[in-house]
Formats: C-alpha cells, sequence, structure tokens
C-alpha cells in the first residue's frame, strides 16, 4: 500500500460517537496525511438524555425507511441534535485544555451511524451518518470534513472499516513490524492486518459489545453488562452458539461489514440474562477468532482497542479462543478510548489532501479511493 504524505503538518481535531449511544469522543491529532507527528489532547462528553432520544427515534425510522422513499423528518432532528453535542463537547473541550480554534487547521466529524447496509450482489449499499456539519463549522469557525463513507459505498464498496490506514499509522508510529493486527471492539468488532509487506486487509468480524449491551438495556435499563459480571455468571448455551456461528457472513471473506443490528436477540430471549450475556460474549469472541482465521497471514499480535477491551469477560474469552498474544492498546502507549476520533482526525487531513482514505483489501472498492466532503465556516 504506497501512502504519499504531504510536507505540511495539519492540526486536526476529530470526533467520533459510536453506535453505543454513549458519548462524544474528541482528540487532536498532527499529521502530514501519512505519519503521526503528534498527539494533542483527546477527552469525551457524555451524550445528554435528549440526544439519545432524538437518536434512537432517528434509528427506529431508519428499520423502515425504504429506498424509494423520502428521508424521515427525525434524520433533521437528530443532525441538529448531534450538531449541538458536537459543539458543545467540543467548547468544553477546548476551554479545559488551552485549545484555540484558531490553532486548528481543519475539523473531522464522523456523524452518528443510524443506518448501513452492506453491498448485495443486486444492489449497492446504503449508510447513514447523521450530523448538521454546516452548524460545526459555523460553530467552530473552521472548516469541517464530514460524510467519509458514501463515496465508497456509492463505487460498490462496504463503507467500512474506514479506521484501518490510522491503524497503520499507528503501527508504523510504534516502529511495529508486520503481520501485526489491530482489533476494534466497538458495537461492532472489526480487524485491521497490517501485512509484512505493508498492505492492509480489514473487515468487521461480528458483533462485539453491540448485541450485549442491547441485552442489558432491554432487561436492566443499565448501558452495558460492567466488568463483564453478568456473562462471568452465567453459561454459554452451545446450541444457540452453533446457531449463531451458522450464519453465511462466516463462511465470507473480507472485505465485509456489518450494521449492529443485523443480528436479533430473538435466539436469547428465553435464557435468563447471565447465560444469555454468557453466550452473546462467547459469540463476538468466537467471531473475532474466526476473522482472525481468515486473515491472509496469521498476526504475531492482536492489539485490541475500542470499549470492548475493558471486558474482561470478553477479553478472556478472545485470549482463550487465539494462539498469539492478544495485548491492549494502553499496553503501546496508545490512547484506546481515543483511537477512533484520531482515526477521523487523520481521515479528514487524507481527505483534504486528496489522498485515499478507502483500499480494496478494506473497503472492497476497485481501486483506492479519496473520500469526505468539506464545509467551510458561512457556507450556504
Amino acid at each position: 500500500m504506497t501512502v504519499q504524505a504531504s510536507n505540511k503538518t495539519l492540526r486536526v481535531l476529530g470526533f467520533m460517537t459510536g453506535t453505543s449511544l454513549d458519548a462524544v469522543d474528541m482528540a487532536v491529532l498532527e499529521t502530514d496525511g501519512h505519519d503521526i507527528i503528534g498527539f494533542g489532547p483527546a477527552g469525551e462528553m457524555k451524550l445528554d438524555p435528549d440526544t439519545r432520544e432524538a437518536l434512537e427515534y432517528a434509528i427506529e425510522d431508519a428499520f423502515d425507511w425504504e429506498r424509494d422513499e423520502e428521508e424521515p423528518e427525525s434524520f433533521d432532528d437528530a443532525r441538529a441534535a448531534v450538531a449541538d453535542a458536537h459543539l458543545a463537547a467540543s467548547l468544553s473541550f477546548m476551554a479545559m485544555n488551552g485549545v484555540k480554534t484558531s490553532s486548528l487547521d481543519l475539523v473531522g466529524v464522523h456523524g452518528q451511524t443510524v443506518l448501513h447496509e452492506a453491498p448485495t450482489e443486486e444492489q449497492v449499499g446504503r449508510t447513514v451518518q447523521l450530523i448538521d456539519a454546516q452548524a460545526v463549522a459555523d460553530g467552530l469557525g473552521r472548516p469541517v470534513v464530514f460524510d467519509f463513507r458514501t463515496a465508497d459505498v456509492a463505487a460498490g464498496g462496504q463503507g467500512a472499516p474506514l479506521a484501518p490506514v490510522y491503524h497503520a499509522a499507528l503501527v508504523r508510529y510504534s516502529g511495529l513490524s508486520g503481520p501485526v493486527a489491530v482489533l476494534n471492539l466497538g458495537g461492532v468488532g472489526n480487524i485491521t492486518l497490517v501485512r509484512a509487506d505493508g498492505e492492509l486487509e480489514a473487515f468487521d468480524t461480528g458483533p462485539a459489545n453491540g448485541m450485549v449491551d442491547l441485552l442489558v438495556q432491554s432487561r436492566t435499563g443499565k448501558r452495558m453488562d460492567e466488568n463483564g459480571a453478568l456473562a462471568r455468571a452465567g453459561t454459554v448455551d452451545e446450541a444457540v452458539l452453533a446457531d449463531y456461528l451458522s450464519h453465511p457472513y462466516f463462511k465470507t471473506t473480507g472485505p465485509k461489514s456489518l450494521d449492529r443490528f443485523d443480528f436479533s436477540l430473538d435466539a436469547v430471549e428465553h435464557l435468563a440474562i447471565e447465560d444469555a450475556a454468557a453466550t452473546l460474549t462467547a459469540f463476538a469472541a468466537q467471531a473475532v477468532a474466526l476473522g482472525v482465521g481468515r486473515c491472509s497471514e496469521a498476526p504475531k499480535e492482536v492489539i485490541v482497542c475500542g470499549g470492548g477491551r475493558r471486558n474482561p469477560a470478553l477479553m478472556d474469552a478472545i485470549r482463550s479462543r487465539l494462539s498469539m498474544p492478544v495485548t491492549t492498546a494502553e499496553d503501546k502507549g496508545w490512547r484506546g478510548d481515543s483511537i477512533e476520533a484520531e482515526a477521523f482526525a487523520y481521515l479528514a487531513a487524507r481527505s483534504h489532501l486528496g489522498l485515499p482514505i478507502s483500499f480494496p483489501g478494506t473497503t472492497g472498492v476497485t481501486q483506492p479511493l479519496t473520500g469526505g466532503q468539506t464545509v467551510l465556516p458561512g457556507d450556504e
């Protein structure tokens, strides 16, 4: 993989809001579009209940949204709510860390995913990330790069995952040599293999935190299985696990992608919450093991980032299924809670410089593809 750089270092504020609807993550990154030059501050702000409610309405409407229908009205409400959350988070974050907007060259915003449909033989995919990027640009007075996935999907790609090119930059920054894998455990798991020759392979492994989060939210009102306590107290239902793993998704090689709602909780409805959590945790771990097994080169190490690395039950289940060392982002000196926000800062810089952000081995596009739209303060 040839990744060009510029001779200009950009200072970029990146944002990410995950499918857990938990928080706005923020990070400042300095990059020339190829190498990581430096790290600025990072942080998060929890989403307030009203913002989460607006997003939940949009997600519900997205389920029933047919391709030939007009966009649901709830999408605009959600765009405004997400933009407001980003502005509030960024202004507080910058004040707390002494970051002036004038010191930023760009802002990169991912927006909130409410719909992701992988392409099929019959039709291209669909992907929707909601945010009013113009409002963010006007509020911060800086150019905003957004909408990173649409061009890839329109070109027949999966639209995900997009972080692999940044994972490769982290691997270079740490002086690691391939093959090495970076595993992100969010609502959905995704893996990046940086091969020995530097080329990239990437795909979604399967559900990670998403199904367990939905289970716990539906039965207890809490946000997640804290420290994997429910899973540790339960017993895996092997029949249900085998049924989940029989899904055709696990018989295909990457590039491939998922939405967190592509698998249903129906199969664990009859189980006690502890057994259901144990079964879904085992499902996530086995999906990772199957994904690692489908890499063209066996990684010497798997480095885990994302919220799932904080779940000891999930991490133990993954380690028990893999033969190579499984480490965490922190073991490499990386900021495990900020990698996705950093990634979208990096992707914003690459988009601004006209460099590709997706590749045949990561999303399935036929050639490296640039992406991301830019809006300027005051644009109509």
